[in-house]
């Protein structure tokens, strides 16, 4: 029997031992993927409950005799985020979630916990957790086609052949959408920060003495 450790075994070793029954290694499988999956499917679906089952239906699909992993054709990960991509598509379809046009010609680093102890700085934190809220706010507003590279690319780091391969087309549409979404998220990020120039600040009250 394979001993070896599950920390030390690479996702493929993990995926088929939990594909040929055995539970512990399904469970450590889950636990190393399961957040980068629903991250993905969130960011990609800007949807909490659709990314909470579709995690949760990749792992049965994966265990339920999914189509096996063939190394000649990528990284491990672009065969997990293509199987979350399908579902999620398939999700958003039935459930009719229509997606805005911005271009009709065309169509957090996250997840990763701080390791640092407390910070001295949280004037400068409050700003960066700032800045990520308004970069996944304008994440949101792009249309799928956009949207997809950018989790993809700048998110997940995939490469651009990876991320071609998760998605089906050539690496050249990658690269040119990669370039449009950074385009359309600096107009948004521009918007967002005239609007909030333009807010009505409110005054702290002075206290009477």
């Amino acid at each position: 029997m394979w001993q070896m450790g599950f920390d030390d075994a690479t996702d493929i070793q993990l995926f088929q031992l939990a594909s040929a029954g055995d539970e512990a290694a399904f469970l450590a499988f889950y636990r190393r993927w399961q957040g980068s999956i629903y991250r993905f499917s969130l960011r990609l679906s800007n949807s909490i409950p659709i990314a909470e089952d579709v995690t949760q239906e990749v792992f049965l699909a994966l265990m339920g005799g999914a189509s096996g992993f063939d190394p000649s054709l990528g990284l491990f990960s672009s065969y997990m985020y293509g199987i979350a991509r399908n579902h999620i598509l398939r999700r958003m379809t039935r459930e009719r979630i229509f997606e805005r046009i911005v271009d009709d010609a065309e169509d957090e680093r996250q997840g990763r916990q701080n390791t640092r102890g407390p910070s001295s700085d949280p004037l400068g934190d409050l700003t960066r957790k700032e800045m990520i809220d308004s970069l996944h706010r304008a994440l949101a507003t792009l249309p799928l086609r956009y949207r997809e590279v950018v989790v993809l690319c700048e998110l997940q780091e995939l490469s651009y052949a990876d991320a071609a391969r998760v998605i089906g087309c050539p690496e050249g549409t990658i690269r040119s959408r990669l370039h449009r979404a950074r385009m359309l998220l600096l107009e948004k990020l521009r918007e967002m920060t005239k609007e909030d120039a333009r807010a009505p600040r409110i005054e702290p009250a002075r206290c009477l003495l």
